[in-house]
């Protein structure tokens, strides 16, 4: 190391403390000038490459992961530290693998885990952006597959997605609608009530 004020390559330790982000701060002393400096080391990682669905590789980007994940957690109450502790337990989870390379599609299962655990909605943005989908029935078939379906309460009166629609209302009753239609346009009071 050498001294930034004076250029001198020897030194001493004064303190060493370990900061928050697993680096190390040392504050040193110059042999030569006596001038005080402070240092940071930290591990330098190597990240495997992506290979994403088009074949291209490129190297893993924890800025892109939590941009992503920003994206699918949108307007939904979940805590930024939430969403930091995620991308560093999956970049740590792609050190351990211990591999050269990595598939895009492995990286987005371990995030749908993760974000199926943080919040349902931003879960489904997260699946519906990542998988490609032709239609809703090829969106409800995906899900089905990857059992992301289980998250749908069908306790409340919804409309299901996979059979066709039934008509709310019986013929008897669409004709008794569009005659209330007919006698409702023809009601109106001649004179407006005056100001």
């Amino acid at each position: 190391m050498k001294c930034p004020f004076c250029g001198h390559s020897e030194d001493k330790v004064l303190d060493t403390r370990v900061q928050k982000d697993d680096g190390i701060r040392r504050r040193r002393e110059c042999l030569s000038c006596k001038s005080r400096y402070s240092t940071l080391e930290t591990v330098i990682v190597s990240y495997p490459f992506v290979i994403k669905k088009d074949g291209r590789r490129e190297p893993f980007n924890k800025e892109k992961l939590l941009r992503g994940l920003s994206y699918a957690c949108n307007k939904r109450p979940v805590a930024t530290a939430s969403l930091d502790a995620i991308v560093e337990r999956i970049a740590s989870w792609v050190i351990t693998r211990g591999e050269g390379e990595i598939s895009a599609r492995v990286i987005g299962r371990r995030v749908m885990n993760e974000l199926k655990q943080l919040d349902d909605v931003a879960y489904v943005r997260f699946a519906s952006v990542y998988k490609t989908f032709k239609d809703v029935q090829d969106f409800v078939e995906k899900l089905e597959g990857d059992e992301l379906i289980d998250m749908i309460d069908s306790s409340g009166p919804q409309l299901s997605l996979t059979t066709q629609l039934q008509p709310l209302l019986k013929p008897q009753e669409i004709k008794k609608e569009t005659d209330n239609e007919k006698t409702i346009k023809g009601t109106r009071s001649p004179d407006p009530i005056p100001n």
